[in-house]
């Protein structure tokens, strides 16, 4: 699942007959939008469907392309990052970050507000899920992680992206 999350954004949902809560953590963890456990009823599998394709057309909604500065250049459209012309990569969820912290043109995100879009409810006290993805964004995109440019902390609040120009 994972290595479909690089490239794609297609609704996933894991069907099993394993009902262990670490089982489904992986499952979520590693890109599945939603886990469902057998037996179920046709209604249940019909109602998580019509979920997730919400969720993918809510994403899919049109926003920022691609951004370009003489050091990042980020194509939104193509999944693809350089830096300093070469390619960067990042993981499905470092991605994830970065393209919501983007797609809301340069605003304060509370940590709450990306933990929940990014891991779910169950994980909005987690900060530091956010503060070790942010060091590794951090680390791949900013010319000096310590003095960053474009990932910017807002002390005891959340995060800013923070960009030259937001052009959709």
């Amino acid at each position: 699942m994972a290595q479909i999350r690089e490239w794609s954004s297609v609704p996933i949902i894991v069907i099993s007959a394993r009902d262990q809560e670490n089982d489904k953590v992986k499952a979520l963890d590693n890109g599945a939008d939603d886990y469902l456990t057998k037996p179920f009823g046709s209604g249940e599998l019909l109602a998580r469907i019509r979920v997730a394709l919400r969720h993918a057309k809510q994403q899919d909604q049109p926003g920022i392309v691609r951004l370009e500065s003489e050091a990042l250049t980020i194509d939104f459209s193509q999944r693809l990052i350089w830096r300093h012309g070469g390619l960067v990569h990042l993981t499905p969820t470092e991605y994830r970050i970065l393209h919501l912290l983007a797609s809301h043109g340069g605003k304060v995100l509370t940590y709450r507000q990306i933990l929940k879009a990014i891991w779910g409810d169950s994980y909005v006290e987690q900060n530091h899920y956010v503060r070790v993805h942010m060091a590794q964004l951090r680390h791949k995109l900013e010319d000096n992680p310590a003095q960053p440019r474009y990932l910017l902390t807002e002390v005891g609040i959340g995060y800013r992206f923070q960009f030259e120009s937001f052009e959709p």
